[in-house]
């Protein structure tokens, strides 16, 4: 019998609230992210040229791959919270990696620069604007993350170089496997609603109850936009 909201404060308080994990499948079944155009290295600058990184491996791992999941909801008393976290997003072969990072509201990332080339990393976004100026290979800058959202973070003297941060409300968040499997773990009990994120297709959302000694599934089929059909910012 599915415990009442009575009994579920009540665990809380006695700080014994037991939950579930959450298991899930990441559908995707055509590509969805458009190429890369870049121009050549020699047209970059002066002085050393830098190799760029190649995409390789399955397109579809990719995509799955590239999709975060994440909880939003009511969590219990002291519950959720991972301050404090440092995480490592490098510049290397004039990309950003990884190109994808999730992470818990309240955390820091570093962006150290291992080519021998100066960047520059910035980003425009609502969730966390920031600018943090030339510098050169081995030094680092880092940003701390308080507020969800998604942070669009690029390179002022690569426009090739993209990458995102996914700040997550709390510390129940994801990304999918290359065959579309994710886990969230320990989730107390609770309803909430599971997002999934994926650059170009945007939001998708469903609702979910965890009780203790079930594990509930959700699945998420992410359809293929048009090629002229990509979802605008505003769109998302």
């Amino acid at each position: 019998m599915k415990p009442s909201f009575g009994a579920v404060l009540a665990l809380c308080c006695a700080g014994i609230v037991s939950g579930a994990d959450i298991s899930g499948t990441i559908v995707i079944q055509r590509k969805l992210t458009k190429s890369k155009v870049t121009s050549e290295a020699l047209l970059y600058g002066r002085g050393i040229t830098v190799e760029l990184g190649k995409e390789t491996g399955d397109p579809l791992s990719f995509e799955r791959t590239h999709t975060i999941i994440y909880l939003e909801g009511q969590l219990p008393p002291g519950t959720g919270s991972r301050a404090n976290e440092t995480v490592e997003l490098g510049q290397e072969h004039r990309q950003f990696l990884p190109d994808l990072l999730v992470v818990p509201a309240g955390s820091t990332v570093s962006f150290p620069n291992f080519d021998p080339i100066f960047h520059n990393v910035f980003s425009l976004s609502k969730a966390r604007s920031f600018d943090l100026g030339n510098y050169p290979k081995g030094q680092t800058r880092t940003v701390r993350f308080p507020n969800p959202g998604v942070v669009f973070v690029n390179c002022h003297l690569h426009p090739n170089m993209t990458a995102s941060i996914v700040v997550a409300p709390n510390q129940w968040a994801t990304r999918a496997e290359a065959n579309g499997d994710f886990v969230l773990k320990d989730v107390p009990a609770g309803h909430y609603t599971v997002i999934a994120w994926h650059k170009a297709a945007g939001f998708f959302r469903t609702q979910v109850d965890v009780v203790e000694g079930r594990t509930p599934h959700v699945e998420f089929v992410i359809p293929l936009a048009a090629p002229n059909e990509f979802p605008s910012a505003a769109q998302r």
